[in-house]
């Protein structure tokens, strides 16, 4: 038993990290602190303002540990480690975990590249960016290529000169072939230092040289010629356009700033690279209730710039951040120069700032309209669902199907709905072991058995272990079962509930002779549905993605070759004959009914082969022959 009064006196007073457990000792936060018995020892405090949320956190801590560090800035970076790793409840988290692309120029390279690179590496190599558009970036590459005609291929090169012949490229006037020596170093490297060139943003000189070629071309009646340089020039000028001077210094920024509510908070981040805007993008940050705007930001830094291998020279934002010296430290050692953060209070500066949060709070507003809608094609569906049954509350649905392949193994699947959306994590496929042959009810009535069973001795080894139910995979039973079809397939449903004596309400999608869903069927009657409301449509999202993830199956099933046909038990039938008959006949059915002169008709089937097809389903009927598609 953890005794809390005896290890609060334990702490030393040293900087370190400390982490909050739970009885079931998942990390509930985690904090740097300059002065860990200080620090620790207030949370356990007569509450003096710290908000809802830190105490309800408070509440629920069983234990806690704390890592010793040499210095704050030690601190602050396993507290980033720790906090990425675990993700844990009530810390302030960064939602998204976006990559961005970079152009990467291989100067340490005889004959140079331009590649496109997500990360950026300590090597010889010159990188640009990072940019918010991997397009972008790759149209950029194209467009250098083609203007400086540099070579795409990964040959090591001096070595491998005149050894293969040269590429398509080549021939298409797109690489000038350094591969076969057709041109020498130097005037290679010159035309990559051009391409390095406009990366840094001079693009007048080439748009020069581009007009003066296609009017050239023109004048010498070379129209094709022309027309290519044409769309160059349009090309270069566009990328040219893009880059909005914001800053005459032509240094590298990035300008922060955010908008809040009570749940979330947007924060905007506009990138400002040699003088020039080349991008924005915004990130949300959960678990803000308690934190103020400061925080926040300080937050969102710490995160953001422990994972991004670009760290600019000047952070500007919005807010004062109280640990603005370490971070500044910590950010100018892992960049290997001085960085600084700032407020700008007055000016241009100022202006971006604001013009950064109007942007974060214009997405916000824009992401509540979203998730309005978007509740209202869930949760909202699923309340219209639970009513029209009479029921208190839906959060899970799950669905099964059936499937059988060629007539010979049967497939079904199980999906799942939470909250109006579908959980992949929780899907399930099952093999069916008891029943041969399209017998879709024997079928579901073995699935349904097998998961609940499953879940039933789940549920008892986690209560053994003292272990919460979510760790399992089965043991969370739905709020209703949703049945592909009538009365038949949701008697089946409820004699397995019966037998194991669970209590789920079970409901039957319904389909018209057109094969479209009419309505439900619940409690021995059919309940008609209105076809535009939310609820009819999520119920056919539930009927179709259940019968998408099980055709899925069959195909994946057929595609490792893991499933037979009824055919593969025929002597004489091998895979290219078991082909021609399917594509010929349609159905087992059809080759079943077959006379041998139609059998023998097949290029691919002599005589005796139709022979024994014939005998085979004539002379011992197959009790697992049949084809069907469910």
């Amino acid at each position: 038993m953890f005794n809390f009064e005896e290890e609060l006196k334990k702490l030393p007073k040293n900087p370190g990290v400390y982490i909050m457990r739970d009885d079931k000792d998942v990390i509930l936060y985690v904090g740097k602190a300059i002065n860990l018995h200080n620090r620790v020892r207030s949370y356990f405090r007569e509450n003096i303002g710290r908000g809802p949320m830190i105490d309800k956190m408070v509440s629920l801590i069983a234990r806690f540990e704390y890592i010793v560090t040499d210095s704050e800035l030690e601190a602050l970076v396993l507290e980033n480690n720790l906090i990425k790793e675990h993700s844990p409840k009530y810390n302030t988290l960064l939602k998204d975990d976006k990559t961005y692309p970079y152009i990467k120029v291989t100067v340490g390279e005889e004959y140079p590249r331009i590649l496109f690179s997500r990360v950026m590496k300590k090597d010889k190599s010159r990188y640009f960016g990072p940019y918010t558009s991997a397009a972008a970036v790759k149209d950029t590459i194209e467009l250098l290529n083609k203007l400086y005609r540099l070579r795409t291929c990964s040959r090591s090169l001096p070595r491998d000169i005149g050894l293969e012949r040269p590429c398509l490229n080549y021939h298409i006037k797109q690489c000038d072939a350094p591969c076969q020596g057709y041109i020498d170093r130097e005037k290679y490297r010159e035309q990559v230092s051009r391409a390095l060139e406009f990366l840094g943003g001079s693009y007048n000189k080439i748009l020069d040289e581009l007009e003066s070629k296609m009017k050239e071309a023109a004048q010498n009646l070379d129209f094709e010629a022309a027309a290519g340089y044409r769309d160059l020039y349009n090309s270069v000028r566009q990328v040219a356009q893009k880059q909005k001077i914001t800053d005459s210094a032509g240094e590298d920024k990035d300008i922060i700033a955010l908008y809040r509510d009570d749940r979330e908070a947007v924060v905007q981040v506009f990138f400002v690279r040699d003088g020039k805007l080349i991008g924005r993008e915004h990130y949300y940050m959960t678990h803000v209730s308690d934190e103020d705007k400061g925080q926040i930001l300080e937050n969102f830094i710490k995160q953001f710039y422990a994972g991004t291998p670009f760290i600019p020279r000047e952070l500007m934002i919005q807010y004062e951040i109280g640990d603005r010296e370490l971070i500044e430290k910590w950010l100018s050692g892992r960049k290997g120069a001085r960085v600084y953060i700032r407020v700008p209070k007055i000016g241009a500066k100022e202006k971006l700032v604001e013009l950064a949060a109007q942007n974060a709070k214009h997405i916000l507003e824009q992401d509540r309209e979203r998730l309005k809608r978007e509740e209202g094609r869930t949760i909202g569906a699923v309340k219209e669902i639970a009513g029209l049954l009479g029921l208190e509350r839906i959060e899970r649905m799950e669905a099964f199907d059936i499937s059988n392949i060629n007539g010979f193994e049967n497939v079904g699947s199980m999906i799942v709905f939470e909250k109006g959306k579908p959980k992949p994590s929780d899907y399930r496929k099952f093999r069916i072991r008891t029943v041969s042959g399209p017998d879709d009810y024997a079928c579901m009535k073995e699935v349904l058995t097998r998961r609940f069973r499953h879940g039933l001795e789940e549920g008892r080894e986690l209560e053994e272990k003292a272990l919460d139910k979510t760790y399992g995979s089965f043991t969370k039973f739905p709020d209703l079962l949703m049945m592909d079809g009538g009365r038949g397939q949701v008697n089946i449903a409820l004699s397995v509930l019966r037998e194991l004596q669970i209590h789920i309400p079970v409901c039957g999608m319904v389909k018209d002779d057109s094969h479209r869903t009419r309505g439900l069927y619940y409690n021995n009657v059919e309940l008609p549905i209105d076809t535009r409301s939310e609820g009819f449509k999520l119920i056919t999202r539930v009927q179709d993605e259940a019968h998408r993830f099980a055709i899925e199956y069959h195909r994946s099933l057929r595609g490792k070759a893991q499933v037979k046909s009824v055919l593969d038990e025929i002597p004489g039938v091998g895979p290219a004959r078991r082909k021609a008959l399917m594509r010929h006949f349609k159905s087992i059915e059809e080759i079943k009914t077959a006379e041998v002169e139609e059998l023998a008709a097949l290029p691919e089937i002599n005589r005796r082969a139709a022979e024994e097809i014939y005998g085979f389903f004539h002379g011992k009927q197959a009790s697992s022959a049949g084809d069907s598609q469910g």
